[in-house]
């Protein structure tokens, strides 16, 4: 990806451009490409900063529109770094002087490089600036760096397979990050080990988790370990092996994802967490309400930082809980149009494999272009569970705990719990079991009935709210399961 970048810039430079928004926060590393396409394209590289102006000599420091002068003023032709562009953009004075030295930079071969995190360019600028965003580091990129440091080992040797497992480990992370959680694993452990690998993995999680929006989960049961939804399953089980080279030459495209919609407690967010461990992905989950709570950076960067962190690592599952809370705390910010239309933008075009389950409670709160074809592959509505699958998740947690299920009259159990959700016969079993331990005996059948008759259904308090939501779900989703009984709901109750 990095060598794209730098054919990319090598080639706008070619083309004439004049003005080039480079977006990172990895400045040593952008001023590096930089620094290779400026010899390439014969050109000097010049960087200025307001503290200390160009080259670090001083000169021109302290305002843009001083460093505009100065560099109206060279001959040579040039690649020019404004760095920390950001800070500077809303410098009236230094936006016209710019706009009034673009003729010249053309004559003169001048190039300028507006560098930062996040750029937002004033509307003067917009037409005439080219935007690119440097990349996370490719596994090529890791590997050469990580092969570098063990170079550097007198008398180290490299285990070729433990070098790409510390590669896998480290995708994700910026090159700096990379190379300090290398070498950190490097020096603990003395060679490439398993060890290694792991206290990789660790300085990853710990990096990512620098991000509100952003957490990295360990794999949880397969599908197999969930209850019920058995249409849902075999439409996964069917796109299981849509990721691989085999899929593109049959003239399959990658999976994009899906949007799971339902009452609370049905196995929604239990399915994405599953989805992931089926499919041997990494999983990420992606906090849309956090991004919106962090001032300090703001929500396009974490959001930015999140997808490009994804797109790294793929394949992989992000999973999205509530999508609808989203864009609830998108509505106290004004920025918020634009940052959401670039997030249902990237769910749309994204490249890399990446699979995203969003789930949500309450369509009420999603805008329409969410759920618009394109953005997700299906849309499925997850509903209480039926009896047959009532059954089925109480087998799922007395196996859970260690009990037998064959040893309990599931079907008389299930057919108590009526309008129970899949979390509620969690509870049940647990609320069993506590009973039979303050007794000091095992647990059986009474203490279960007891425990489901003691439990009062999310459906009894919102029945009507539940009875609208299958309304709504009836000609716009699929169901996860197709039962006779819950396609019976869908036609009314």
């Amino acid at each position: 990806m990095t060598q794209s970048l730098e054919q990319e810039v090598a080639l706008q430079i070619r083309a004439g451009f004049r003005l080039v928004a480079l977006e990172t926060t990895e400045e040593e590393r952008a001023l590096r490409i930089l620094d290779r396409v400026a010899r390439r394209a014969d050109r000097d590289l010049h960087s200025w900063s307001l503290a200390t102006g160009i080259d670090g000599e001083g000169r021109a420091a302290g305002s843009l529109a001083e460093a505009i002068a100065a560099i109206e003023g060279e001959a040579e032709p040039a690649l020019w770094i404004i760095l920390d562009a950001h800070a500077v953009l809303s410098d009236p004075v230094g936006i016209r002087r710019l706009r009034d030295a673009l003729p010249n930079l053309s004559e003169r071969k001048h190039v300028i490089v507006l560098l930062g995190p996040l750029l937002d360019l004033p509307l003067e600028l917009e037409r005439e600036a080219t935007r690119l965003v440097l990349p996370l580091p490719d596994a090529a990129e890791l590997r050469a760096m990580f092969g570098r440091v063990v170079s550097h080992t007198k008398g180290a040797e490299v285990d070729t397979e433990r070098l790409d497992e510390c590669v896998r480990a480290a995708l994700g992370l910026t090159a700096g990050e990379a190379l300090r959680a290398f070498r950190k694993a490097w020096m603990s452990a003395g060679s490439l080990s398993p060890e290694s690998v792991a206290l990789l993995a660790s300085e990853k999680r710990k990096a990512l988790r620098r991000s509100p929006a952003l957490t990295f989960h360990e794999g949880e049961d397969d599908l197999g370990r969930v209850g019920g939804l058995g249409e849902l399953k075999r439409w996964l089980r069917e796109r299981r092996r849509a990721f691989g080279e085999e899929a593109r030459e049959f003239g399959l495209p990658a999976p994009r994802g899906l949007l799971l919609l339902g009452v609370q407690g049905c196995g929604k967010s239990l399915s994405a967490k599953a989805v992931a461990s089926e499919w041997r992905f990494p999983l990420l989950r992606l906090d849309l309400a956090a991004a919106f709570s962090d001032p300090a950076r703001g929500p396009e960067l974490l959001i930015r930082e999140a997808t490009a962190v994804a797109e790294s690592l793929a394949p992989v599952v992000v999973w999205i809980d509530e999508i609808e809370k989203g864009f609830a705390a998108s509505d106290q910010d004004a920025g918020a149009t634009r940052v959401f239309g670039t997030f249902l933008t990237w769910l749309a075009e994204k490249k890399a494999p990446v699979f995203v389950v969003a789930t949500a409670n309450d369509v009420a709160s999603l805008p329409p272009e969410l759920l618009r074809r394109g953005r997700f592959d299906e849309l499925f509505f997850v509903d209480l569970p039926n009896e047959q699958e009532r059954a089925e998740i109480l087998a799922i947690h007395l196996a859970k705990r260690g009990r037998d299920p064959k040893q309990f009259p599931l079907a008389d159990l299930a057919a108590r719990a009526v309008h129970h959700s899949g979390a509620e016969l969690e509870q049940v079993v647990a609320a069993a079991l506590y009973g039979a331990f303050s007794e000091s005996r095992d647990l059986n059948e009474v203490d279960l009935a007891e425990a489901i008759q003691d439990t009062v259904p999310l459906y009894e308090t919102y029945e009507e709210r539940i009875k609208e939501l299958r309304n709504w779900a009836r000609h716009r989703t699929r169901p996860a399961t197709l039962d006779g009984k819950v396609v019976s709901w869908f036609a009314g109750e």
